[in-house]
């Protein structure tokens, strides 16, 4: 159990003993003062944790089921949400979801990998890891986006592309592949938003953007720390070790130019703030959407090829 872990596990005592202060309200104890001071406890703990983070407790919260996904990202952020299905080619795939929004009066297309709250959801969904028909409805309501000059917003959560057998035979590599071939030359803009756990190509499959922000606490990188410790050292028990070297953090990413803004998190669990969060995205999204909105197609091309150019060229990995 890492440190915040234990932090996490303080709070839910202090949580119980201030529930159980409150059901003794009716009674001629005086218990304000007691959850005042219980109050205090619980965030003096929780500031202390969330001070000193390590690169493997943003993996541990990354990935918390009660983070909001993206069915909620899109509730609060987006009016008159009209969803699209099926990729025109063999089926829908429920990891994915899209279609056409309204913000701020306009109108936008929105997409992004979906991970469920609950074990019946997760396999409604498979844990949020698309199939190749999932990329494939994907890049159609893109395309669509382009054809009606609609920016794109991908919103990404997904521990990686589903590396199945069956998924495989329908051509995942290639799904992927196209997506990073179309994306790169759209001519609307893009902006993808990683708001918890974006893992290889399955995430990077969504994220080819003019833009790309990172929650605090979400991570971005090549494969999970336990993918990464079994290839290096064969063991994936070291996934702590792995996370704290492979640069999977947001201030990491934003370091190496990877990523071009860090969106700021409560302390605590997101759900219980995720206000806070909504706010900051859609103060963005208003600025950054008038400012490419004002850029030539072909200025916006351009300018997404040489961000992604420069990240190769300028590396230190």
């Amino acid at each position: 159990m890492t440190a915040l872990q234990e932090a996490e596990a303080k709070v839910r005592e202090l949580d119980a003993e201030i529930e159980k202060l409150s059901r003794l309200n009716g009674s001629n104890l005086d218990t304000q003062n007691i959850r005042e001071e219980l109050e205090k406890a619980k965030q003096k703990v929780l500031a202390c944790a969330y001070e000193n983070l390590t690169s493997y407790d943003r993996v541990y919260l990354a990935r918390k089921s009660t983070r909001p996904n993206v069915r909620e990202y899109i509730a609060n952020l987006f009016e008159n949400f009209f969803e699209q299905k099926g990729d025109r080619l063999y089926g829908n795939d429920e990891a994915i979801v899209g279609g056409i929004a309204t913000f701020c009066g306009h109108a936008v297309t929105v997409l992004g990998t979906q991970k469920g709250k609950n074990l019946e959801e997760n396999l409604r969904c498979n844990f949020g890891m698309a199939n190749p028909e999932g990329y494939r409805k994907a890049l159609r309501i893109m395309k669509q986006a382009e054809k009606f000059h609609r920016p794109i917003i991908t919103l990404i959560d997904t521990s990686g592309a589903y590396p199945g057998i069956e998924a495989e035979e329908h051509g995942q590599g290639e799904a992927i592949a196209r997506n990073l071939q179309e994306m790169s030359v759209l001519t609307v803009p893009v902006i993808a938003i990683i708001v918890g756990e974006a893992g290889s190509g399955g995430a990077l499959g969504l994220a080819v953007a003019n833009q790309v922000w990172m929650l605090e606490n979400s991570i971005y990188s090549i494969l999970s720390p336990e993918g990464f410790a079994s290839i290096l050292w064969k063991d994936s028990s070291r996934a702590k070790e792995a996370s704290e070297i492979m640069k999977l953090t947001a201030a990491d990413l934003l370091e190496l130019g990877v990523i071009d803004h860090i969106i700021k998190e409560p302390v605590g669990d997101l759900c219980d703030r995720a206000d806070v969060v909504y706010e900051q995205i859609r103060a963005l999204l208003k600025a950054e959407l008038s400012a490419l909105g004002k850029m030539s197609e072909r200025a916006i091309v351009e300018q997404r090829y040489k961000k992604f150019r420069c990240i190769g060229d300028c590396s230190t990995l």
